[in-house]
């Protein structure tokens, strides 16, 4: 979950300055969205062996697993057991975790920690599911405002169709749902490798431009095409 008292950035999107604000901000190259190189398993696992210990490998396995079922699946399956790997991962918010007040995790330092924020989830969600073939364009990781919480939040939303209305999968509620199903939510702004939108309703919002602009993700592309991995501050396992 976001801090209010981090959320400076995003309350430009309620303004008539939005596109302004947006144009400011730093670079962001794809980096998921083209899979037609394959994960290094291999890599991977020993990385999370050397940095984070037994059990991370052992969750990477399983991950890995996840990314080549037995068989073919539908989309709604794929969306389905990916929710539900991930949810099981522990709440722990940036400041604690990362000693930092808003850090975006990659994929494997989630997996790693066993732990992250909403961020952490929706991005390892959707990276995951760009793996099993879904298509990019079908997937939004988009910020809303939980009301019930009275902080701002990260989900990722499935478009079945370019005009219907999405699906949300969420780490605070397990059970995924249509937007017009989650009135706790209202949407602020959207993006996935290639775009960015300004979110007026439940649907796809207003196109704003290329999700290049995003800063935290130009730093996230940095970190994954590097073999350094971030230690956390908390042990979440013993």
């Amino acid at each position: 979950m976001i801090s209010l008292k981090k959320t400076v950035f995003f309350s430009l999107f309620v303004n008539k300055t939005i596109k302004a604000a947006l144009l400011s901000l730093l670079l962001f190259s794809t980096l998921f969205a083209q899979t037609t190189l394959p994960l290094n398993e291999k890599k991977i696992l020993n990385d999370l062996l050397e940095s984070y210990g037994e059990r991370a490998k052992k969750r990477g396995q399983a991950w890995f697993k996840l990314m080549n079922p037995k068989g073919s699946l539908s989309n709604q399956d794929k969306l389905r057991r990916v929710n539900q790997f991930f949810n099981t991962f522990q709440f722990i918010d940036d400041k604690r975790l990362w000693g930092q007040s808003n850090y975006w995790a990659t994929p494997i330092e989630f997996i790693g920690a066993n732990a992250g924020d909403c961020e952490d989830y929706s991005i390892a969600k959707y990276f995951t599911l760009l793996e099993l073939g879904i298509d990019n364009e079908k997937l939004r990781i988009t910020m809303v405002k939980a009301l019930t919480l009275n902080q701002y939040h990260m989900v990722l939303a499935y478009y079945e169709t370019p005009s219907s209305v999405p699906l949300i999968l969420d780490n605070i509620d397990g059970v995924i749902k249509k937007a017009n199903a989650r009135n706790d939510l209202v949407p602020i702004f959207s993006f996935n490798a290639t775009q960015l939108w300004l979110n007026k309703e439940k649907g796809r919002g207003i196109l704003s431009g290329k999700s290049s602009k995003l800063k935290l993700w130009n730093d996230l592309r940095q970190r994954i095409t590097n073999t350094q991995l971030k230690q956390p501050l908390l042990k979440t396992e013993f």
